[in-house]
Parts: C-alpha cells; sequence; structure tokens
C-alpha cells in the first residue's frame, strides 16, 4: 500500500517507518494519524517484522507534534477532529507499546509535542547530537497528549516532567541523556549506521523474549511484587518451551552462540 505521508519498507526483519512531511517539520495531520495506525497495525500481523524503527524524514525533525495549523482552520469543530486525531494516535501508540518486536527511535532532528510523545513511547531511542526535545503543548495553551503523561513520569519522575510541561524548556541531546529520556547519542555522520546496526542486531535477536519483557514491565506499574512476580514465572515457563528458548538453552551448553528465529 502507497501512503503520502509515510514512507514504509521492511528488509531484513526491519520495518522501517519514515514520517514524509519535512516542510511541516513532520508534524501529524489527521491523514498522517490514519496510516500511521495503519503501519502499526501491519508490523504487529507481519510475522517478518521482528524490530521496528520510526524516524522523520531529513534532518531538522523528528517529528514536530501535531499539525496546530489544522486546528486553526477547523476551529469550529476542532473537538471533534483532535478527538479523532488522539483516538487514531493512542490506538498506534498502543499497538506499538504491546507487540513483541522492540521499537527503536532513530529522533534525527526535533521532537516536540506529539513527537516527544511518540519517542518516549519507544522502547529504545537513539538521538542524532542536533536533536532537541521540548513538551511545547502549554506554548498553544494546550494539555499533552499521546502517551506523554503516562511514559515521561516513568521515564524522567514527576518534577522534571512537570518543568517540561509547564515550562518552554528546551533539552538538547546530551540533556535528553542525562535526564534518561534517550538510550544514546550519536553524531550525525555516524546517525544511520548506527541505527542500521542496533535494529539489525533487534531483528536478529529472540522476539517473543523481547515481547514478554516488554509485557512484563509493561505491566509493573499497575500490580503488586507478588503479582508480577507470577507472572514472570508464567511468562519464563512458556517462553522456556519456545524455539527460541530451546535453541538458547542448548547454544549455552554448547558453547556457541544462539541462531534465533523469532519463534
Amino acid at each position: 500500500m502507497a501512503y503520502s505521508n509515510f514512507s514504509f519498507d521492511v528488509q531484513a526483519h526491519v520495518a522501517r517507518i519514515t514520517i514524509e512531511r519535512p516542510t511541516a517539520y513532520n508534524a501529524l495531520n489527521l491523514d498522517a494519524m490514519k496510516e500511521l495506525c495503519d503501519i502499526v497495525n501491519r508490523c504487529g500481523s507481519d510475522r517478518r517484522v521482528r524490530a521496528v524503527v520510526i524516524t522523520g524524514s531529513g534532518v531538522k525533525a523528528f517529528c514536530a507534534g501535531g499539525d496546530v495549523a489544522s486546528f486553526a482552520t477547523n476551529a469550529e469543530t476542532v473537538d471533534l477532529l483532535i478527538k479523532e486525531m488522539t483516538g487514531l494516535f493512542h490506538m498506534a501508540i498502543s499497538r506499538l507499546a504491546w507487540m513483541e518486536a522492540p521499537v527503536l527511535a532513530a529522533i534525527n532532528g526535533v521532537a516536540a509535542g506529539a513527537g516527544l510523545s511518540l519517542a518516549a513511547a519507544c522502547d529504545l531511542a537513539v538521538a542524532a547530537d542536533h536533536a532537541t526535545f521540548t513538551s511545547a503543548y502549554a506554548n498553544v495553551g494546550l494539555s499533552p497528549d499521546g502517551s506523554s503523561s503516562w511514559f515521561l513520569p516513568r521515564l524522567l519522575g514527576r518534577r522534571r516532567t512537570m518543568e517540561l510541561y509547564l515550562t518552554p524548556r528546551i533539552l538538547d541531546a546530551a540533556e535528553a541523556l542525562e535526564w534518561g529520556l534517550i538510550n544514546r547519542v550519536v553524531a550525525q555522520a555516524d546517525f544511520e549506521n548506527e541505527i542500521d546496526k542496533l535494529a539489525g542486531q533487534l531483528a536478529s535477536g529472540p522476539t517473543r523474549a523481547y515481547g514478554g519483557a516488554k509485557k512484563l514491565v509493561m505491566m509493573s506499574f499497575n500490580d503488586s511484587l507478588e503479582s508480577q512476580m507470577e507472572r514472570e514465572t508464567r511468562q519464563i515457563a512458556e517462553l522456556a518451551m519456545s524455539r527460541d528458548g530451546l535453541e538458547g538453552a542448548r547454544a549455552f551448553v554448547e558453547k556457541r552462540r544462539p541462531a534465533f528465529g523469532g519463534q
């Protein structure tokens, strides 16, 4: 399927999702939200996909958030527009968070508003050294969406999250790394190679085990210690019987690298 606002392909078990709206700093309008939701659903249903990379086109912006210009041109029905946009965006975020394949944010520039939310929702985040991060919602008189009010307190803590929401604070890549918002900062010249390397590493790993770890972390905030440990028991026992679990055990005994197939 062809998309107007994204490029999307799957190669070597890596799904690459690129926002293709560079003249709008890769901001997401309603049509883009619809396309993102469709792409994410395809990733979750395609058994070839063992890692997902999300990035923006160009070097200026990862994603500058929602397309605020469309809010101004739909003033009489902007509430309906935002409900439709956030419904689609939130569905895409949820599917990314719960899919087995690890999701890597390749932050190639500005991540603002919904772009910050999208980056925070990914499992791993690598930023080019010129990338910047800001909430920006209060700048236009709005409150957060796109899951950031769930993910950011868990990544940053309440104080730093509120600083982003209540002030015009902009983090550079080094500050975002220090705060725990991202995993790694890479020089722009090496950015694509580092993303390819990490995506390839993830795509050759034990996909079901990655999915199990994602699920456990997502659920850990909502239950007791004992309930979480019971969940861990069930998850590891199930994975021990999987093809990759059995291959991992054999490789350990035979003192060789495991050859995981994602099953």
